[in-house]
């Protein structure tokens, strides 16, 4: 029982104590953290086949479109499932690396993707000129440098949007950690902190980034049964699914006042505390090969499937393959979309994650028992 017992900070205990376990208990692969990186993909891509189809294909029928609109937010919530996750494995890597390194591993890790996709959006719409408030130089500067939050323009490739917010939070977090953990200064660290609150409060988004992140330092065994515990990770799996399924939620400061979009964050974050136990029902059920393969390829999907998503609708248009029968139609686009989407990421994970960072680092990106 005793080494079940919540481990917890002392009052006197400093941040570089606490850091220094947290980077020690770091070191190890999550399979839940992992996993859950895979599901949030998928209900990303469920979300688009479901609301694209229903804008762009059946906007008429009210039948579907009320059908799917439960489904639909849901989808949608699994970004700020992906944030969670980033905060609770990124901060890790900004304890265990200088800043110079840290910073070499998160480039090589998201921007050579990122980049190849963003000029073929860019090369298709001076093409088609479908988004024509894209087609200028501000906006293309500004998403690239990831800056558009500052610039007040969108970001380009379809979904990288989120990928600002994980910037800002790469930033901040080595500042903080450089400032409070690795160098300590009473001035540098007030700074810091004073940037993290301001960026929170002009962005309420980024909660769930820290919430990942705290969750990461305050992580231990619950001094509760293992039966116990899965039963509670899957009541309240239940209830941060339903809340999320309840609104589409942006997560700026009013929404906060709806009790779903709470709701959505606090069990979210509850079952995520829960989940990265490795005793969990989370960690049996994701110990796998195909969670672990969705989990390696889940930020190539994210940022590929849209792609796959327009090429395969406009084959099924173009062949009539959208029926009155919609379901078997919507089952069948669905399964076409998710199989040349993978195929895709996994050429995308390949030759844009893979070989720029083990070309580099001359270590996979996945190592096993150690973090990314």
């Amino acid at each position: 029982m005793a080494n079940e017992m919540l481990t917890r900070p002392s009052a006197n205990e400093s941040l570089r104590d606490v850091a220094s376990r947290s980077t020690e208990k770091a070191s190890e692969f999550n399979v839940a953290a992992h996993g859950l990186r895979g599901l949030a993909s998928i209900l990303v891509l469920a979300a688009h086949i479901l609301g694209g189809t229903a804008r762009h294909i059946y906007p008429a029928n009210e039948s579907y479109v009320q059908a799917i609109e439960a489904p639909w937010f849901l989808g949608v919530f699994g970004v700020k499932l992906f944030f969670v996750i980033s905060g609770y494995v990124i901060l890790p890597s900004a304890l265990r690396y200088s800043i110079p390194e840290f910073a070499k591993r998160r480039f090589l890790r998201i921007y050579p993707l990122f980049f190849v996709a963003t000029l073929i959006f860019i090369a298709l719409n001076s093409f088609t000129n479908e988004y024509p408030g894209l087609n200028n130089i501000k906006s293309i500067v500004s998403g690239l440098l990831f800056i558009n939050l500052f610039t007040g323009t969108e970001q380009l490739t379809p979904n990288a949007w989120s990928l600002s917010y994980e910037v800002m939070f790469y930033v901040l977090t080595c500042w903080v950690v450089y400032a409070s953990v690795k160098r300590p200064s009473a001035i540098g660290a007030t700074l810091a902190w004073a940037a993290c609150l301001v960026f929170l409060a002009i962005f309420p988004i980024s909660i769930f980034f820290v919430a990942g992140a705290l969750i990461r330092i305050f992580e231990s065994r619950l001094a509760i049964n293992t039966v116990s515990l899965r039963i509670l990770e899957v009541l309240l799996l239940f209830a941060a699914g339903y809340s999320a399924s309840r609104g589409l939620f942006d997560y700026a400061l009013y929404d906060f006042a709806d009790p779903a979009a709470l709701g959505a964050l606090v069990f979210t974050v509850a079952y995520f505390y829960l989940a990265v136990d490795p005793r969990s029902l989370t960690s049996l059920l994701l110990h796998n090969p195909f969670s672990n393969y969705m989990g390696a390829i889940s930020y190539s999907l994210y940022l590929v499937h849209p792609y796959s998503y327009y090429i395969v609708r406009w084959i099924f248009v173009k062949l009539h393959l959208f029926t009155v029968d919609v379901w078997f139609s919507i089952a069948t686009f669905g399964a076409v979309v998710f199989v040349s989407s993978v195929a895709l990421s996994h050429i995308a994970h390949v030759f844009l994650e893979r070989l720029p960072y083990t070309w580099y680092f001359h270590q996979r990106v996945y190592r096993a028992n150690i973090v990314e």
